[in-house]
């Protein structure tokens, strides 16, 4: 499992964004960040979850968190917000993409024109708007951006045609973007999570009249037996946005535990016999 501390971060001291923080792998990332000693605003369209996170990481430190109300669909929010974080931390370091949205699986003929629309404004859009609103901060710090991708955006998925065409937009976004900032020392990378075991998936399964079955057979996906924690994510943002990371850009770096090599439900080694 995750360690609580991640060696290559001693004295973090980067000042971070983080889009839909408040939940899921974007709580994950602002409790790992602060853990390590980060400056942290926080954007959601959750408040009270929001504020409520940002002052318990506050109280635990050793880095700070502050929260900022922001619906990522409205571009004017986003830049409000940048500058806001701006202001108060006196600079940008890093910003993270975060906030996205998975809609119900459904074959191509249930979704709309407009809801893919609607889709592509909160998971590709937003990311757009994000970073380049951020780049002219990002640009003097030569620091750097990491997008929230995720693996069915590179190999399919069952029922999800919009979600996932809007993250292949965000890995395209990211690798373009990596060879424009080049030359601004700016470093764009994303991570590309599969099963993530955050909070809305715990709470849909105990809905589920098998939730723990379900549960159960999600974790066979994995060759590592388990989905990921919100944490492990967190610790891979925070590398990337790290020093020790100075070299790498336009990386996709799969979160998955190996759930996209080999077909069908996986077994850890432990348990094949060996002869």
């Amino acid at each position: 499992m995750a360690e609580n501390t991640a060696p290559f971060a001693d004295r973090f001291d980067k000042a971070t964004l983080i889009t839909g923080g408040s939940k899921g792998i974007g709580s994950g990332c602002a409790r790992v960040f602060v853990r390590a000693g980060a400056s942290v605003v926080i954007c959601d369209i959750d408040e009270e979850t929001g504020r409520a996170l940002a002052a318990e990481l506050t109280a635990a430190g050793p880095g700070t968190c502050h929260f900022e109300p922001c619906d990522v669909r409205q571009p004017d929010q986003l830049e409000r917000v940048i500058e806001r974080a701006v202001t108060r931390l006196g600079r940008l370091d890093c910003l993270i993409n975060n906030a996205g949205q998975h809609p119900p699986h459904q074959p191509i003929d249930g979704f709309s024109v407009e809801a893919f629309n609607d889709l592509l404004q909160m998971n590709l859009v937003s990311v757009f708007a994000a970073c380049k609103h951020a780049l002219p901060h990002l640009r003097k710090t030569r620091g750097s951006i990491i997008n929230l991708g995720s693996i069915v955006g590179a190999v399919g998925q069952w029922h999800a045609t919009t979600y996932c065409a809007s993250k292949g937009g965000v890995h395209g976004l990211t690798k373009a973007l990596a060879i424009d900032e080049a030359e601004h020392g700016v470093r764009v990378n994303a991570i590309l999570p599969g099963n993530i075991l955050t909070q809305s998936r715990l709470d849909f399964e105990a809905g589920m009249e098998n939730g723990q079955a379900f549960h159960d057979f999600v974790e066979t996906w994995q060759w590592t037996g388990r989905s990921g924690t919100i944490e492990e994510a967190g610790n891979l943002c925070l590398f990337l946005a790290s020093d020790a990371a100075s070299f790498i850009t336009g990386a996709e770096l799969p979160l998955t535990g190996g759930i996209e090599l080999g077909q069908g439900p996986k077994v850890t080694v432990s348990e094949h016999e060996v002869r």
